[in-house]
């Protein structure tokens, strides 16, 4: 057998034991993510995962809606936001205060900018890990 014959052998091999140890379930895997922005008092969801809905709150606050809710609230979350263009402003996602913010059907999350201004953004990126 010549050497790509080989190689291609043995990536079937890996590919084979990647899908058998890697399901949809696997705790490495994100349950929901979402990259949404704004546009007038609207977030507008660009690409989605598991993500019903997202509604603007109030300026700067957002609450992300669950297609499949978790199945419970002890989930971890990570976002960012970010400005488009060349705005020189820096973005920062963060948690809100509220316990009942946070729940298995949604959860709610603000933009704020440096000095902690509620701040609507142009992208913001979440994943939800469960």
């Amino acid at each position: 057998m010549s050497l790509t014959g080989h190689i291609a052998e043995l990536a079937a091999a890996i590919a084979q034991e990647v899908r058998a140890r890697i399901t949809a379930d696997h705790p490495g895997l994100a349950r929901a993510w979402v990259c949404f922005g704004t546009e007038g008092n609207q977030a507008v969801i660009r690409s989605a995962f598991n993500v019903q809905s997202v509604a603007r709150v109030a300026t700067g606050k957002y609450r992300v809606v669950f297609a499949e809710p978790m199945p419970d609230d002890n989930y971890c979350w990570v976002a960012f936001a970010r400005n488009a263009g060349r705005q020189a402003s820096m973005k920062s996602a963060a948690a809100r205060v509220r316990a009942e913010a946070k729940t298995a059907a949604f959860v709610e999350v603000i933009c704020t900018t440096a000095a902690g201004t509620l701040s609507d953004t142009s992208e913001f990126n979440l994943m939800v890990y469960r």
